[in-house]
């Protein structure tokens, strides 16, 4: 495994009662880039993530992080060491404040998140870096608002900041643009991009103008397989890839922008 790659999957497999979710994926995700897994419904994308997330065990397999075998490791042992899921580990609490949310994260990443007997006022340390991480997401004016009173793709940037503030080595983000109206796939489409300016996100994503504005690195699955991997450009482009979307009513890999 080479400096520049910090994940890596070796023929990762998953089968359920003789079906075959995940076949034999090799991964490479480059360090400080943008590498989106993508394909049509059934593909095995979500299987992935839950691979190496540790949700699920593999059939077979390896997964290195930063060069050491993490296949054995549990979702607690990952998290640790900086793999971090986003709308899955995050927290956020409907009925806590906008800023609220994101110091209950900041607690969880200081392993001090059950101490309620705690006086309030040792949590006002903990505002600054809260207001910067909403700062990053744009939330900051937002900081003492209700989160259920928070549009659907506010609290998803809510949701990256909560994951922010675990300080992710790697960024999961499991289609973080999914039911969103244009306005807000774009916000989270910016934000993803300047998130991304120092750390590695692997992303699940349907929205096609997404992945090919932001995407260093496509992986294409199909059914449980590697089908193509490479830049948007070429892997659009790729006749096997566009035959597995064709009549695919989930996304249209052609003639996105």
């Amino acid at each position: 495994m080479t400096n520049d790659c910090i994940l890596q999957t070796q023929k990762l497999s998953k089968e359920f009662k003789g079906f075959v979710a995940v076949d034999r994926v090799d991964l490479s995700v480059r360090r400080g880039s943008i590498h989106a897994l993508i394909g049509p419904n059934g593909a095995g994308k979500t299987t992935c993530f839950n691979l190496l997330t540790k949700f699920i065990r593999p059939s077979s397999g390896v997964i290195l992080f930063n060069g050491v075998d993490i296949t054995g490791d549990a979702p607690a042992q990952i998290a640790r060491r900086g793999i971090i899921r986003s709308f899955q580990i995050s927290a956020v609490f409907p009925h806590l404040s906008v800023l609220e949310n994101v110091r209950v994260a900041l607690q969880r990443k200081m392993g001090t998140s059950f101490c309620f007997w705690q006086a309030e006022s040792t949590l006002h340390k903990l505002n600054d870096r809260a207001l910067e991480l909403l700062a990053a997401v744009d939330l900051e004016s937002y900081a003492h608002t209700i989160t259920v009173e928070l549009s659907y793709g506010r609290k998803r940037a809510l949701e990256i900041a909560t994951t922010l503030a675990m300080d992710p080595e790697l960024m999961l983000l499991d289609e973080p643009t999914q039911g969103m109206g244009l306005e807000d796939v774009d916000r989270i489409r910016q934000l993803i991009k300047k998130v991304a300016a120092n750390r590695t996100v692997l992303m699940v994503e349907h929205n096609m103008s997404v992945v090919s504005s932001i995407a260093d690195t496509i992986t294409v699955l199909q059914r449980g397989a590697t089908l193509a991997e490479g830049p948007y450009a070429e892997v659009s482009k790729n006749p096997a890839v566009i035959e597995a979307y064709m009549g695919s009513a989930d996304t249209e890999l052609v003639g996105a922008h």
